[in-house]
């Protein structure tokens, strides 16, 4: 798996590095990777909440609630709190940046979800570096480091996705 996302890695400083120093275009990578990490890690919280609930065996079991009930549970920012991780409201989350990596003002959007995070994550204020708007990239650019980086999965454990973010940063940093 690390392989691969060194590859991966590689491959984002490729599309990077004739447009950009490669001091300025860590800090877009590495934004990037940060974002689709806490998103993942999300992601996979969200999931086994999702089973909890909907298994009888388990004390968050919901009987007979309504689909509305269990994603208004499942938007409970306190079962994320409890396991580490950070709350990332629903704009803000990797498959909608995903989703518009294609638009002309992706570094905007992506600015703006590091904004709504911060603002969600007391612990991140101020930390996230919000530059993407203003990276002097040639079109498209951007869009398709958003491509590269969607191919990057964390598991659904955390403690090891926070191991592979470790990984991934050092050997980004290495080279």
């Amino acid at each position: 798996m690390l392989n691969d996302i060194k590859k991966t890695l590689w491959a984002t400083a490729d599309k990077l590095r004739a447009n950009m120093d490669a001091a300025e275009y860590k800090h877009l990578v590495l934004g990037l990777i940060f974002l689709k990490y806490i998103s993942d890690t999300f992601s996979a919280r969200r999931s086994e909440i999702e089973t909890r609930l909907k298994s009888p065996a388990d004390e968050y079991f919901l009987a007979g609630a309504s689909p509305e009930a269990i994603v208004a549970e499942l938007e409970d920012r306190d079962y994320y709190k409890a396991a580490n991780v950070f709350w990332v409201p629903e704009g803000a989350r990797w498959e909608t940046v995903r989703a518009l990596a294609k638009r002309a003002d992706i570094g905007k959007v992506i600015d703006d979800t590091l904004t709504i995070i911060e603002a969600e994550n007391p612990k991140l204020k101020g930390i996230l570096d919000k530059r993407y708007a203003r990276a002097q990239l040639p079109d498209g650019k951007l869009g398709e480091l958003v491509d590269l980086i969607s191919t990057i999965g964390f598991g659904t454990d955390a403690a090891v996705a926070r191991d592979v973010l470790g990984q991934v940063y050092e050997y980004f940093l290495g080279q």
